[in-house]
């Protein structure tokens, strides 16, 4: 989870990506809606209970942060697609040691091949600018390698990145990396485009709104229909903070891949319900997952991808009392009794 601050000459409510800069075609689930699957609890359900819930929500994706056997063993065919990310701490050793690789492959993937339906495998979580960057793209190609050697095809191999990748974000059209990230995602998005396999990219609005709410319109930023704000770019507008972080930073890859194609995924968003942040409301959360939902499902997708929707992930299942404090504790849809912290419509997203 990314959010903070930058400073930035905008206009009033176009503070669409600004304030985030500290913060598909792949298997025919294109708008697909997915959940993120957080364990930093220690009165969470069972795996068995989570993927039960998952089935009988209509929820159809979960991304995984690390893997986990026991939730691997609860995935077999459920039919549910399953991203599955690994340890940040492990990046080090998946890029400088295939074996490490290898084993990580034969522990996770391989037993599970057969019945779980996995989408996509992240080498790391937002570490990118920052002193693990450089390991990611060789874990990538380590991973990738040892998928190839298990004979397990289809499973693209790709790193999911905070915001903070953007040095510049508004308007839209104008997106690229920051200097400290472009060294290690020019490369990264260039493997991303050979392979034809997405980026993923964690999208949270909520933090350009805390970061500013005077300026930043609340409608903007909660995908409501009936907010008047908008932002035009190039002759296209828009309507909603989420569509111009996510054109902002297909601008980003368009630039360093000189125009090379490579889908994004929104592996993260959500808002958070309570802790105390600004906006922070059960009413705003269920407004933002319940518009968002409609609006990825809807098919439109982009002003600068007009109609390919973007898969999405929402953060997250649970209320998890082992994040810190504050807002972070409270972006669940669930409390960890399994009962609705609020209600969240996926019936939309079928």
């Amino acid at each position: 989870m990314s959010g903070g601050v930058i400073s930035m000459v905008v206009a009033p409510w176009i503070l669409a990506c600004g304030f985030l800069l500290c913060s598909s075609s792949f298997l025919g689930a294109e708008g697909a809606i997915g959940v993120n699957y957080g364990m930093l609890g220690n009165n969470l359900p069972s795996p068995a209970q989570v993927i039960s819930m998952y089935k009988a929500k209509n929820i159809n994706y979960v991304r995984l942060f690390h893997p986990d056997t026991a939730v691997l063993a609860a995935l077999r065919n459920s039919g549910i697609g399953v991203v599955l990310g690994t340890y940040n701490e492990d990046l080090a050793r998946l890029a400088s040691d295939p074996s490490f690789a290898a084993s990580w492959v034969s522990s996770y993937v391989q037993p599970f091949a057969g019945a779980v339906s996995f989408r996509y495998i992240n080498a790391g979580n937002e570490v990118i600018p920052g002193d693990p960057a450089a390991n990611v793209l060789p874990a990538m190609r380590n991973l990738d390698a040892a998928l190839k050697a298990a004979g397990i095809s289809g499973i693209p191999v790709t790193t999911a990145v905070a915001t903070s990748v953007l040095g510049v974000s508004y308007p839209p059209s104008q997106g690229a990396f920051s200097e400290a990230a472009s060294p290690y995602m020019a490369p990264i998005v260039a493997y991303l485009a050979s392979r034809g396999a997405p980026l993923l990219v964690n999208v949270y609005p909520y933090f350009a709104y805390a970061a500013d709410a005077e300026r930043v319109q609340l409608g903007y930023a909660l995908l409501s229909a009936s907010q008047s704000a908008s932002v035009t770019d190039g002759g296209v507008t828009y309507t909603n903070m989420f569509d111009a972080i996510v054109d902002a930073a297909h601008a980003a890859v368009e630039k360093a891949t000189g125009g090379q194609a490579v889908e994004l995924v929104v592996s993260e968003t959500g808002w958070p319900s309570g802790g105390g942040g600004v906006g922070a409301t059960v009413e705003n959360a269920a407004a933002y997952n319940n518009n968002l939902i409609r609006h990825v499902s809807g098919g439109a997708g982009t002003p600068r991808r007009p109609g390919k929707p973007v898969e999405t992930y929402l953060f997250a299942m649970f209320n998890e009392n082992q994040k810190p404090e504050g807002v972070e504790q409270h972006f669940g849809l669930f409390q960890p009794d399994m009962t609705e912290v609020y209600h969240v419509d996926f019936a939309a997203s079928s």
